[in-house]
Formats: C-alpha cells, sequence, structure tokens
C-alpha cells in the first residue's frame, strides 16, 4: 500500500514538473542549461528604417548658414480671385507687392505657390477663415540663414532642379549645371548620410534572434564647420558690390579660406527657393555671368605679383642675389613707373620695376654655365634653363589643380619648352619672344585660388597647405589632404629675401602706398599687378599678407577695368586686412568702401 501511494506521489510530482516547464516554454523563461528553445514559426520578422537629417552648414563662429527645416507655402487655386491690396496690409508687404512676387508664376495648369517666411505663415493662419480659397502648406526643405557666399554653399542636385531645367534651355545651361554646385554637392556624400533599414527577427518578447536581410548601416548627415568668416565675408561682398572680380583671404598657417568672394554675386537662396524663377532666368541671362565662380574657374594673366615667383625662382636658381641691381632699361621693356633705378631686389619689388625684371628671368632662360666648354648649343641649353623654371614654378601649385573642396576649379597654366616649341619650332623661339613672361603676362595664367596659395606660400617661407572651406566634418577635422604639407623647390631663406621688398611696395613711394596700414600698428607685406587688357581697361590686381612678420591672414584682389592696381586692388586689399586684423575700418579710410564700390576706378590713375 505504502509502495502504491509512493509510485502516486511521484507521478504527480513528475506531472507537476512537466507542467511547469510546459508554462516556462510557454512564457519563454530560460531554464538554467536550457537556454529558450522557440520554435521556427514564433518568430516575426520586423524591418526598422531610418532616414539621415541633412548635415547644417555653419561658419567660423558656428553661425548657422544652411540647415534643413520647415518651408512654408501661400497656395492659391488656379482661377482663383484674391484681394490682393487687403491681403498686401495683412502682412505689412508694400502696395503691389504681391502682384509683382507673383506675376511669373501664374500658370493655368499649376496652382500660384508664394514662399512665406514662419511669422507670415503663422499671421495668415490665424486668419485663414476669412480667406477660404487660400491654402497654407508646410513642408521640409533646405533653407539658408545668409544671403552672401553663395558660389562657396552653392546647392545639392536634389535641391535644385528648377534652376537646372531653367538651365538646361538656354546655351549657358550646361556650364552653370556643371559648376556651380559648391560645398552642398562636394560634401552631398557627408551631408545627407546614409539611409539604414535594420531586419530582426523578434520573438513575442520583442527580444533579437538573428536577422531575416542584410541590414543597411545608418550615417547620419554630418554638420559641416567652415573656415568663412561671415562678417567678413558680407564686408567684401559689399565692397564689390558694383564690380567684376574676386577676393579670396584665407589664413596661411592652414590652408583655411576665410573670406570668398566671385562679383558679382547674388543670394544663394534664389537658386532653390520657389517662386523665384525670374531671378533666376535674370542671373543665366546676365552679361556680367554672376555664376562664373571666378576665383575657381577664372584663369587669368596675374600681372607684376608674378614677379615674385620670378624672383624666388632666380634667387633659387642662382641666377641673381637679393644685391643685384639692373638699370630702368626702357628699350627692353616698358615701365610705367617713374622711379631711380633699382640697385637691388628690394627696390625692384617697391618700384615694381619692368626692365629690373625683364633682366632677371632673362638671366635664367639664357644662362650659360661657366662649366660648360664653348661652343654651347645655346638652343639645348635655352631648352634646359626655362624647364628648369618651369619645375620650380610649378612646385609652387600652379598649372595643377589645388585640389580645393569645391566641384570645379581650373588648373591655370605654366607654358613649357614643349608647348613653345610645338607652337614655333625647337629653336623658333627665344628670350626675346618670351619676355612677357617675367612680368606674368604673356601665357600665363593664374586662379584667385593659386594667386592667395602663392602668397601663402612666401608667408610660410615656402610650404602651403591646399586652401579649403572646410575646417571640421562633424565633430572631427578638415579631410585628411588638407593637413599634409606641401613643399616647393625653394628655398625658405630665399623667400625671406623677398619680403623687405613686399613691406617697402607699402611705404612711401611705392607701388601700394595706398594700401599702408602702418597708422593703425598694422604691417603689410604685398605685391600690386596691372593686367593689360586689348578689349578695354586694364585689371587691377593685389596679392599680399598681414602682419608681415607674423602672417595671419593672406589676400588676393583681383578687379576687372580698375586700372592700375596700387590705385584700386591694394586699398580693397588692405580693407579686408584692417576688417579681419581689428573688426573695423580708421575713420580715413572709411570713404574707401564708397570709393571702391562706384568709383571710377580705372580713370582715377589718367
Amino acid at each position: 500500500m505504502l509502495s502504491a501511494n509512493r509510485k502516486k506521489l511521484a507521478a504527480l510530482i513528475i506531472l507537476l514538473l512537466a507542467g511547469f516547464v510546459l508554462v516556462l516554454w510557454w512564457r519563454r523563461v530560460p531554464v538554467p542549461g536550457m537556454g529558450v528553445i522557440l520554435p521556427h514559426d514564433t518568430y516575426t520578422p520586423k524591418r526598422e528604417a531610418f532616414w539621415p537629417h541633412r548635415g547644417r552648414i555653419l561658419d567660423r563662429n558656428d553661425s548657422v548658414l544652411a540647415y534643413t527645416g520647415p518651408r512654408y507655402l501661400l497656395v492659391l487655386p488656379p482661377g482663383g480671385r484674391l484681394d490682393s491690396t487687403r491681403l498686401n496690409r495683412l502682412l505689412g508687404w508694400p502696395d503691389s507687392a504681391f502682384e509683382y512676387r507673383s506675376r511669373d508664376l501664374r500658370r493655368r495648369e499649376l496652382p500660384l505657390q508664394l514662399d512665406l517666411t514662419a511669422a507670415e505663415y503663422d499671421l495668415l493662419r490665424r486668419h485663414q477663415s476669412e480667406w477660404p480659397r487660400l491654402r497654407l502648406r508646410q513642408y521640409t526643405a533646405r533653407n539658408y540663414a545668409t544671403h552672401v557666399a553663395a558660389p562657396v554653399l552653392g546647392y545639392a542636385y536634389a535641391n535644385a532642379q528648377p534652376f537646372l531645367y531653367q538651365a538646361q534651355r538656354l546655351a549657358r545651361g550646361r556650364f552653370y549645371r556643371r559648376r556651380n554646385g559648391g560645398l552642398e554637392t562636394y560634401y552631398n556624400g557627408l551631408l545627407k548620410g546614409t539611409f539604414g533599414a535594420y531586419h530582426p527577427l523578434l520573438d513575442v518578447l520583442n527580444q533579437p534572434h538573428g536577422t531575416w536581410a542584410t541590414d543597411t548601416i545608418y550615417h547620419p548627415g554630418q554638420d559641416l564647420h567652415l573656415s568663412l568668416d561671415t562678417e567678413l565675408q558680407a564686408y567684401a561682398e559689399r565692397i564689390m558690390r558694383e564690380r567684376k572680380g574676386y577676393i579670396v583671404a584665407l589664413e596661411p598657417a592652414t590652408g583655411e579660406i576665410l573670406c570668398y568672394v566671385s562679383a558679382p554675386t547674388y543670394d544663394p537662396a534664389t537658386i532653390t527657393m520657389p517662386g523665384r524663377g525670374r531671378e533666376r532666368s535674370a542671373l543665366l541671362l546676365a552679361e556680367d555671368m554672376p555664376l562664373l565662380n571666378r576665383a575657381a574657374l577664372q584663369a587669368s594673366p596675374p600681372g607684376s605679383v608674378f614677379k615674385l615667383v620670378n624672383a624666388a625662382v632666380a634667387l633659387q636658381l642662382g641666377s641673381i642675389t637679393a644685391d643685384t641691381g639692373f638699370r630702368c632699361d626702357q628699350s627692353l621693356i616698358n615701365c610705367v613707373h617713374e622711379h631711380p633705378n633699382a640697385r637691388n631686389l628690394t627696390q625692384a619689388l617697391k618700384y615694381s620695376c619692368n626692365p629690373y625684371f625683364y633682366q632677371v628671368l632673362r638671366n635664367v632662360v639664357n644662362n650659360v654655365p661657366d662649366s660648360l666648354a664653348q661652343p654651347v648649343d645655346t638652343c639645348a641649353q635655352r631648352h634646359l634653363n626655362l624647364a628648369a623654371w618651369t619645375r620650380h614654378v610649378k612646385s609652387f601649385g600652379l598649372d595643377t589643380l589645388l585640389g580645393v573642396d569645391l566641384p570645379q576649379e581650373r588648373p591655370g597654366f605654366i607654358p613649357t619648352p614643349a608647348y613653345y616649341d610645338k607652337r614655333r619650332g625647337r629653336c623658333g623661339w627665344t628670350y626675346g619672344s618670351i619676355y612677357s613672361l617675367s612680368i606674368g603676362q604673356g601665357e600665363i595664367n593664374l586662379t584667385g585660388l593659386q594667386m592667395a596659395n602663392v602668397q601663402a606660400i612666401i608667408a610660410n617661407r615656402g610650404y602651403y597647405y591646399i586652401p579649403h572651406f572646410v575646417r571640421s566634418v562633424g565633430t572631427g577635422g578638415p579631410l585628411p589632404r588638407f593637413r599634409e604639407q606641401h613643399r616647393t623647390l625653394v628655398d625658405s631663406v630665399h623667400f625671406a629675401e623677398l619680403i623687405p621688398g613686399m613691406v617697402a611696395a607699402l611705404r612711401r613711394g611705392g607701388t601700394a602706398e595706398l594700401a599702408n596700414l602702418d597708422d593703425v600698428g598694422i604691417s603689410v607685406a604685398g605685391k600690386t599687378g596691372t593686367v593689360q587688357n586689348d578689349e578695354g581697361d586694364d585689371h587691377a590686381t593685389f596679392a599680399g599678407f598681414a602682419p608681415a612678420e607674423k602672417p595671419k591672414i593672406v589676400v588676393a584682389v583681383y578687379i576687372e577695368n580698375a586700372g592700375f592696381g596700387g590705385l584700386s586692388a591694394a586699398p580693397c586689399a588692405a580693407l579686408i586686412m584692417e576688417k579681419y586684423l581689428r573688426g573695423n575700418i580708421a575713420k580715413k579710410r572709411k570713404r574707401w568702401e564708397n570709393w571702391l564700390r562706384c568709383g571710377d576706378l580705372a580713370g582715377q590713375g589718367h
């Protein structure tokens, strides 16, 4: 009897244990040593999608320049009539503002859509009952919080379809479509991030058990922190408002671009904002080509600014020393400045003596080493000498793409012996036929970025970092290649020998004395240039840096049809330097601002 009871008790215990395990299995509670074993058909496939938010663009002071956020539209159905006078009054718009803003948008097949500010949208929303035919729409789009730096910010193709459609129908459309993208296009992959989709298998407790499809890793859109100084940028654009040309200012120690003006300029929002089709058409058709990114895409002769490069190379090759003097012999080449003979390089740079630099490059090209036995094949030696000059000049980052972070740039051009051989025959050219290279004319072409970079090289005594706009991506630094130092083939001692002459050019009697900033304690080093123009007034150039001893800013200026560089481009550069280094302009130079913007620059030297 006892044995039977024990058997019944054991059976009951086993039954209870089995029921307990069954409950644990049913509730998916893990059992020590057993884990949780689930039937395959209890897994639930899920898909989690993550859409990245496009990153912002900020300036060097962390002011937001471009962001993705809400945008507001006023929509009027086709054929609708509107009391525009009352609407103008409600929104605080001038009389006829509604008619003016909407006149190029009227299409019978499309509703009228006008862009509104957040305040205007909110005001209309509160009065919407008074306007039964109006509809208000809010959506997310790219917004620009600044009116400056349009060639720098650019646009993403996805946000600029109306502009691209308009450009496609015009002769210049292909040119503008490929070259206008700016940072929005160049860094598009980092700004937009990467869409992510995850595919977990979940149990009833939402615990993952592997995946049922390949995951796509999500990366958020990165913010771009620019080196651009927006206040300086706005000031420079205001100076160049009525001009054609460029201003490039950068920090020589890092290559960071502080200011970048391509004039005439425009509002960056014009390209992507709805309701601005008329303005886009005007930009595309304008004769002065405001959509041309001049400092990156317009390669031009640098004029006398290039004398600095020729002098540095001649010093390196031993063709001159800092104490070499030459007579101002105008039978060789015309010299537009009246000055005494230059007894050394410093005086030659101060006066920008054309005959002096004619003889400098002649010493380079026609040099015959004393060690060579006579007679010598002067044609072959001339090739060797010009090739050596070309090799040293190209080490300044010329005749090549610098690699700036813009979608398009020009490489410029530096002639080689092979170039002249092809056009004039191997011995068909002599120094007398290429002497214009000595004063930065002839076949030499540089972009504004290259002009500024040459000054950065001199300021750094022989090296440079590739000019760039983005100083940090997200929480990191710039792209790795912008941290690499590039050295020229000219020794630092020879760059130091250029500085006294560049400083003297800004002193009394120098070609750029108008740009002197000694009164505010800033020593400027620079070089003027006047670029010959057969189709009108000459172009004015200046490139330099300040302070001369420990440079913090390099500025290159090119103003089309402005005459002598010392009378227009040099004062313009001085204002940029003073604004950046001091934050304000001395009272005695305030009048320059209006003069540069509206004055007869080409006529002032006559």
